[in-house]
């Protein structure tokens, strides 16, 4: 518990919080007196001794339960009070389901929580390791819960009602097995969102004092990017800009020569008697035409808007650049950029594509983009496509990719997401995965820049 204390007490000075050495000291004495066994004694005993300004109150209030309150609320055993003929169909019900979503079912039922472990490999998955804002911990929370099947459990359970219902289960003991699940599932999510709430405090603790530091921010995830950090990283894009594109120019001086052309070569040193006095090489196009179909959903605008930032201060190293925005269905944004700043056109495009409530739909946009924008795709034309994978059960439109991909020259997908949570969920990246020609996972600022530069490397 003193170990526990001097993370919390560490926890509200990395929040902001003044607390002297002399405040701390006061705190465990207080706890020595009144001890720990109630928790809301407890809790008073280091409001009492740590909060002088109340301003602070609010910080303490989130802090103490991401510290003092792992484990969630009680979990029940849901089957406990049921029949034995009601139990009976339940197993017959349950035998229908398979695999992890079985599992997940059984669980729920059984009342059992995560283990220690099982929280530190899903946090693994979502990257909780590289995060340190508070603020992130709906999101982190949520992405957890999709990587332990969250969503396919739900739509299990609906199934599992019906099912149990028309196998004529007592309607009193359907409806409190469905009450209990539930509270199962509540306790589950406050388990983990308590999980994620301490590991973030305690990520905080070691970050470095200098966070804003140009390498550091390099790092740093984009959903975990604070107001002030994103600021300070659009700043340093335009200097991340000009060493891509001093890379860029001398890779070009290099390819200049281009590889020998033999047939040239041959009908220019005719007059010579064949004799290879003059060598002719083909004159390499080392500018590529892009098009970038971006994903402007809530979970993806971090990384659009620094991936259209980037590209538009690279424009001088492409032929022509268009760009594509969806969340439902897609739309044209390149007239943005051509018309206003690279700020300025990402505000009026995310503001005109306001993201709803698991409306993501790639499959309409990749259907509406093959019907009336294919013809902006040619043999020369990288595809980029700027997005999760993610489709909320709608139709994938597998087709429309393939003719997409059979008409570019290159097809690259860049995604935030590991891949062990493609395939996961509502997510269909494993099923467009055999159509690109790479797919690349950035998830910060150096990742982007090290896609960016293959993708201007390798055309």
């Amino acid at each position: 518990m003193e170990e526990r204390m001097v993370e919390f007490i560490a926890g509200l000075r990395a929040s902001g919080v003044r607390i002297s050495v002399a405040e701390s000291a006061d705190a465990f004495r207080a706890v020595e007196a009144l001890g720990v066994q109630d928790r809301e004694r407890f809790r008073e005993a280091l409001q009492a001794t740590l909060i002088k300004e109340p301003q602070d109150l609010a910080t303490f209030e989130r802090l103490f339960p991401q510290f003092f309150g792992l484990g969630g609320p009680p979990m029940f055993d849901a089957t406990q009070d049921l029949s034995d003929a009601d139990l009976q169909s339940l197993a017959d019900a349950i035998r229908q389901f398979t695999g992890k979503v079985r599992e997940q079912l059984e669980r729920l039922l059984r009342g059992e929580a995560l283990t220690q472990e099982e929280l530190e490999e899903l946090g693994r998955m979502v990257g909780l390791n590289r995060s340190t804002h508070p603020y992130q911990q709906p999101w982190l929370t949520s992405r957890m819960l999709r990587a332990l099947g969250n969503d396919e459990v739900k739509k299990a359970l609906k199934e599992l009602w019906e099912l149990l219902d028309r196998m004529g289960m007592d309607k009193r003991s359907l409806d409190r097995l469905r009450q209990l699940v539930q509270a199962n599932q509540d306790a589950l999510r406050e388990q983990v969102g308590q999980f994620v709430g301490s590991s973030i405090a305690r990520n905080a603790l070691n970050e470095p004092r200098d966070a804003l530091r140009g390498d550091d921010l390099m790092q740093r995830p984009f959903q975990s990017l604070s107001e002030r950090e994103a600021e300070e990283l659009r700043k340093q894009v335009q200097r991340l800009a000009a060493q891509l594109r001093s890379r860029a120019a001398l890779r070009q001086r290099r390819g200049k020569v281009g590889q020998l052309d033999v047939k040239r070569t041959l009908r220019t040193n005719l007059k010579y008697g064949g004799v290879p006095l003059e060598l002719k090489y083909r004159q390499r196009q080392l500018k590529p035409k892009i098009l970038l179909i971006c994903d402007v959903s809530t979970s993806m605008r971090p990384v659009v808007e620094f991936m259209l930032r980037l590209m538009y201060d690279l424009q001088d190293q492409v032929a022509q650049a268009r760009s594509f925005a969806f969340i439902d269905d897609i739309q044209e944004i390149t007239a943005d950029f051509m018309e206003f700043r690279p700020d300025v056109a990402i505000d009026q495009v995310l503001g005109r594509l306001q993201p709803g409530y698991y409306n993501t739909d790639l499959g309409q946009s990749l259907l509406h983009f093959q019907r009336d924008f294919l013809d902006a795709v040619d043999h020369r034309t990288t595809v980029i496509v700027v997005g999760d994978g993610r489709n909320n059960y709608n139709n994938p439109e597998i087709e429309s990719f393939n003719d997409i991909k059979r008409r570019a020259r290159r097809l690259i997908w860049l995604t935030p997401e590991s891949p062990m949570l493609w395939g996961s969920g509502d997510s269909d990246m494993l099923r467009y995965l055999p159509f690109c020609s790479a797919v690349f996972e950035v998830n910060n600022m150096a990742s982007l820049a090290e896609a960016v530069d293959r993708m201007l490397t390798t055309h």
